[in-house]
Parts: C-alpha cells; sequence; structure tokens
C-alpha cells in the first residue's frame, strides 16, 4: 500500500506531538512545561477613584450580624414550573449597625453646673443604619428553574442574577435589626463612652437623657 503524501502526514504528525506533549505536562514528565498552557490571570482593574469625602458626626455604638434563608418562589399562570418558573434558596448573612447623631449638638443640649461637676446631655435617640450583605458568608444553596428560565439564562449577559433575593434577605434582616434591640443597646454604650469621657474630664456626676435634640 502506498504511503500517504508527506502534506497529510506532517498534519498528523503535528497532532500527535501536540497530544504527547499534552500528556507529559499533565504527568509532569516534562518540567516546567505546564506553563506554558498553564492559566494565568491579570488584574486589569483601572484606578479607584475618589468620589467624595464625608465628615462623619456618628458615633457607632453597637453592630448586629444576621443570617436569613430566603425561601423565593416564581409561578407563571397555566404553566408547569417545569416550563416556567423557578425557586431559589439563598442564605443571607449580613450586618446592620446602630448610631448616635451627635452632629446637631449644641451648648443648649448640655447643662453644666458652675463647679463643673455634674453635666446632662440630651442626646437624639439611636438610629439604625442600612442593612449590609456579607458577600463571603452569602450564598444560594439551590436553584430550580424552568426549562424557558434556562433558555433566557443562555442568553442573558447576567444569568446567575441574584438581586431578588439579595435584595429580599437585605430587608429582612433589616426588619430583624429593628426588633433585635439594637438601638437601646447603642444607646446604652453611648452613655457609658460619654461617662467614661466626662469623668476622665473631672465630672463628678453624668447624666444622658435621650430624647429629640434641641
Amino acid at each position: 500500500m502506498p504511503s500517504a503524501p508527506w502534506w497529510i502526514r506532517l498534519p498528523v504528525s503535528l497532532v500527535v506531538l501536540v497530544v504527547l506533549l499534552g500528556i507529559g505536562a499533565r504527568l509532569d514528565l516534562l518540567p516546567g512545561f505546564g506553563d506554558v498552557f498553564g492559566e494565568e490571570t491579570r488584574d486589569r482593574t483601572g484606578p479607584t477613584l475618589l468620589k467624595s469625602i464625608q465628615d462623619l458626626s456618628r458615633y457607632q455604638a453597637a453592630s448586629g450580624n444576621f443570617q436569613v434563608v430566603v425561601d423565593l418562589e416564581k409561578d407563571t399562570k397555566y404553566l408547569p414550573d417545569s416550563i416556567k418558573g423557578s425557586r431559589t434558596l439563598y442564605v443571607g448573612a449580613g450586618s446592620v449597625g446602630s448610631y448616635v447623631d451627635l452632629g446637631g449638638i449644641g451648648d443648649k443640649n448640655v447643662l453644666v453646673n458652675k463647679e463643673r461637676t455634674t453635666a446632662t446631655l440630651r442626646l437624639p435617640h439611636a438610629r439604625l443604619g442600612g442593612a449590609t450583605l456579607d458577600a463571603d458568608r452569602s450564598y444560594a444553596v439551590s436553584k430550580q428553574r424552568g426549562l424557558l428560565d434556562r433558555l433566557g439564562d443562555f442568553f442573558s449577559d447576567n444569568p446567575a442574577d441574584e438581586r431578588a433575593v439579595t435584595q429580599l434577605a437585605t430587608r429582612h434582616i433589616q426588619d430583624a435589626a429593628k426588633d433585635s434591640g439594637l438601638t437601646e443597646r447603642a444607646e446604652k454604650n453611648t452613655t457609658s463612652m460619654l461617662r467614661g469621657l466626662l469623668t476622665s474630664l473631672g465630672f463628678k456626676e453624668v447624666t444622658v437623657v435621650y430624647g429629640e435634640a434641641g
């Protein structure tokens, strides 16, 4: 049988060579060769821009950590879930801070006796900050999606869009913080901080009252 022309044997030889080199690199038979086909990560992020600076007049007095399991289900009328519909289980972990705003405090909110031994401070009630999700501790447990939803994900720029469940988790955490006693703890910690500060300045008695400052 006549041998194949050289212009056919050459591509076949190249394929065999590439396969052998790949196997050698895979089995570490060729030290250092794996770097040729190795994956390299480059960070091409541009410079971080400072958009604004704000002077803070809040005393962050307490912070609470929360976790919620979101079970979000979306159904479509007249279509089974296997065709159109989704259900996502998502564990959301985040925190909420509580603070006392000291920015509006003036002379009229501070009463000091002549001997400068007693002081009474009137402060606004503590407030809650916005809930912040911790991306490192939040994750999707499971996703069930109908055929049409999976096809939509295939053509979408963001098939793993979790905005709905993250927003829902944030809202539940914020609501939980309202009933957690976090603001009461913040006021207690603020009182302790101010008493310690003023006592170090020579005051013998310090009273902190919370209400509408001003």
